[in-house]
This record gives structure tokens, C-alpha cells and sequence, in this order.
């Protein structure tokens, strides 16, 4: 088992304290929280080993969970690193893509692996479908929250909308050619909803939206290509696929058939695969153990975290335009 600390014990810091406890892939050692009356709330309370310096705990450990807030994700994971410990960091990898590409820079100097918590990689959703979206043309995604004063400190697009930036990266494999995008300040001092459209240089077009101040929560995404129509409910963990093949000579007295004009004959069908429940979060940690283990590539690396701030950020700057 690989000994782990943890850095922030704040809203989402004690759900990862609370999951690596219970993983049988890390011996959680204990965490560090720079509020000091927080830090020893939570060791009363749940019984996890405070330490009262990022010294002390680096000591202890092999690898470091940061969960702190994104502005001091670049000096937690840069002396972390220099300490020869691997590094699982909450999204986004940091604040500016300067800093993680030294994040890069040092991990690959220092010989450690590192990983960012892009957790929507690893909804059960996704991992079900993500094997069938093979050269999506076009790409729409939800994603839409209730208001919660958590996170207004950043643009939506680097709150929420960064998530199925990151999804649409993993599969569109093609770069970057342009990005228009509009956004809209309503209750904070940055955009609380958002609208991206990013064109691929193979021709794939993804248009994104994102709202922290709607009235229900949505999280959908859906995938179009040739002969297939994919869509995921990342919130419901649902997931339909439906795929068009040659219609049968003699068609059954169910089957759905289409006629285009040249009289063209395709059949609808639905392809659905299982979905197999998991607690993502625990997923992503533990995928990071077995890559740390087994010397092996973690499923979002560093540089896919940077890759999908790089984009959140010319979202941005198309938005300011």
C-alpha cells in the first residue's frame, strides 16, 4: 500500500480523506490544512493524524493528494515534487498554464508521476461509451448548475465548464484550430454562464455551455458521428448509443428503417451498453496508485490537465473579445 497525505481538508478534501481511508491501494498517514482551527476540528472529529506542517507530512508519505484551493495548487505540488513524492491534483491542475507546464517540468526533472482530478473520466457513463465514440463530428454538452457562493471566485469555465473540456479532448484526436465564445456576468464578478464553440482542425465542432446559476442541475454530453448517435448523463450515470447500419434486404416487422433521397436504406438500432456503478473519486485515486505501482502512465495526466486549461483559458480570452 502506498502511504498518502492529503492537502486541504475542505469540502471536497474530506471526501478524499474519507476514500483513501477506505481504499485498500494507500495507508492514509494523515493531512495538512492551513486553518488551524479547521484542521483540528476534522482530526476530532473523524480521527484522521493532523500535521501542523507540509514538512511534516512530506516526511511521512510517498504520495500527496492536493485538494487545496487552485491558487496554491502550483506551490503545494512544487515543493511536493522536489521531495520526490508523486502528486494527485484537483482540477484545474493550477492557475495559470505557465505553472503547470512547470508542474510538468519538474515531475519529469524529479522522476515522479502525477495525476489531475479530472473525475468525469472516470463517471461509469463515460467509461461505458468512451470506447464507441470513434471520430466525433459534432459535440453538444450541459452543463448546468444551481447556485452554490463555492467557486465563484473563478469563471464558470474554470468552475464547471473545464470538466467536458477535458472529456471532449480525450476523444477528439485532433488539434485545436478556433474558438469563439460569449459569456455572461449575472450574480458574480465573472461569467456565471457560459458558451464555447471549439472547431478541431479535422473538421469536429464541440459546443459547450455552462451555468452555475440555473434552476435544476444537468450534466449531459452527446457525441455525433457517422452512423452513430452516443449521448451521457454524467449526473443520472445514464448512456444511450444509437447506431445505423445497411437495412436487411427483407426488414423485420420491428425493425425502424430510414430512406434518404438516392434511396438509401440504413436501420436504427440501439446498442446500450452496461453500466457498471463506481464511486469516481475513488476510482481516479486508485488508477493513480496502480500507475504509480505498475510504472505506468496515469489516465489524466499532467498534461492533459494543462491541455484543458489551456483551452479554458483562450475561452476566456474569446469571451473578454
Amino acid at each position: 500500500m502506498l502511504k498518502v497525505g492529503v492537502l486541504g481538508a475542505g469540502h471536497l478534501g474530506k471526501i478524499h480523506l474519507r476514500l483513501l481511508q477506505q481504499s485498500t491501494k494507500y495507508e492514509l498517514v494523515g493531512f495538512y490544512d492551513e486553518n488551524a482551527e479547521n484542521a483540528v476540528k476534522i482530526e476530532k472529529e473523524f480521527g484522521y493524524k493532523r500535521f501542523d506542517t507540509i514538512a511534516k507530512l512530506l516526511t511521512a508519505v510517498e504520495v500527496i493528494d492536493i485538494v487545496t484551493p487552485t491558487l496554491s495548487h502550483y506551490k503545494c505540488a512544487k515543493v511536493a515534487i522536489k521531495s520526490g513524492k508523486h502528486v494527485f491534483l484537483e482540477k484545474p491542475i493550477s492557475n495559470t498554464v505557465e505553472e503547470a507546464e512547470e508542474i510538468i517540468a519538474l515531475a519529469n526533472e524529479y522522476n515522479v508521476k502525477g495525476q489531475v482530478g479530472h473525475v468525469e473520466r472516470f463517471n461509469p457513463a463515460f467509461i461505458s461509451v468512451k470506447d464507441s465514440i470513434e471520430n466525433p463530428m459534432f459535440i453538444e454538452t450541459h452543463r448546468l448548475a444551481e447556485f452554490n457562493p463555492r467557486g465563484t471566485d473563478v469563471p464558470v469555465v474554470l468552475d464547471l465548464m473545464i470538466h467536458d473540456i477535458d472529456a471532449i479532448l480525450s476523444v477528439v484526436k485532433s488539434k485545436v484550430k478556433a474558438i469563439h465564445a460569449s459569456g455572461v456576468s449575472v450574480i458574480s464578478e465573472t461569467p456565471d454562464i457560459a458558451n464555447a464553440r471549439i472547431e478541431f482542425e479535422n473538421g469536429c465542432v464541440a459546443n459547450l455551455t455552462s451555468s452555475r446559476i440555473s434552476l435544476k442541475n444537468m450534466r449531459k454530453s452527446r457525441f455525433f458521428q457517422k452512423d452513430a448517435y452516443i449521448s451521457v448523463d454524467f449526473l443520472e450515470k445514464k448512456c444511450e448509443v444509437v447506431k445505423m447500419k445497411d437495412a436487411p434486404e427483407v426488414p423485420g416487422d420491428f425493425d425502424m428503417i430510414l430512406q434518404n433521397a438516392e434511396g438509401l436504406k440504413k436501420q436504427i438500432y440501439f446498442d446500450n451498453p452496461e453500466v457498471e456503478n463506481n464511486n469516481a473519486i475513488l476510482e481516479e485515486l486508485e488508477t493513480f496508485a496502480d500507475a504509480i505501482v505498475n510504472n505506468t502512465t496515469p489516465i489524466v495526466t499532467l498534461e492533459d490537465g494543462t491541455e484543458a486549461l489551456r483551452v479554458a483559458y483562450a475561452i476566456i480570452d474569446a469571451m473578454k473579445r
